[in-house]
C-alpha cells in the first residue's frame, strides 16, 4: 500500500523559509512523477512543483526563484525548499505521486486528477 507522509509545515514570517518533506513508503515502481500541490479553503488545489524519475522539474510561475523541489532517493523522501515566503503562500501543502513519469508535464503542472496517491497535507502559514 502506497503511503505518503508530509511534514515540515508551520508558521513563519514573510521573507522566511521552510522545508517540507514527504516520505514515501510502499512504492515499488521504477518510474514516477512526484509533485507538491497547495490548497486554500474555497479554492482549487494548485500545482506548485513536479519532479520526474527522468530528472525533469517544473515550478509554478508564482514560486520560481523562491522554491526548489528535490528528492533523496536513498531516503525515499521528496522535499520542497521554500525561501522568501509570502503571505500568499499560506495554504495546506500536499505531496502526490504517480507511477508514470509522463504525468510530469514538460512546461506546466497538470491537474490533481493526474496523480493516484496523496498525502494528508501539512499546513504552511506566512504572516506579514
Amino acid at each position: 500500500q502506497v503511503q505518503l507522509a508530509e511534514s515540515g509545515g508551520g508558521q513563519v514570517q514573510s521573507g522566511g523559509s521552510l522545508r517540507l518533506s514527504c516520505v514515501v513508503s510502499g512504492y515499488h515502481f521504477q518510474t514516477y512523477c512526484m509533485a507538491w500541490y497547495r490548497q486554500v479553503p474555497g479554492k482549487e488545489r494548485e500545482g506548485v512543483a513536479t519532479l520526474s524519475s527522468d530528472g525533469r522539474t517544473v515550478l509554478a510561475p508564482s514560486v520560481r526563484g523562491r522554491f526548489t523541489i528535490s528528492r533523496d532517493n536513498a531516503a525515499d523522501t521528496l522535499y520542497l525548499q521554500m525561501d522568501s515566503l509570502k503571505p500568499e503562500d499560506t495554504a495546506m501543502y500536499y505531496c502526490a505521486i504517480d507511477s508514470y513519469a509522463e504525468s510530469c508535464w514538460d512546461l506546466r503542472i497538470g491537474p490533481p486528477s493526474v496523480f493516484g496517491y496523496w498525502g494528508q497535507g501539512t499546513q504552511v502559514t506566512v504572516s506579514s
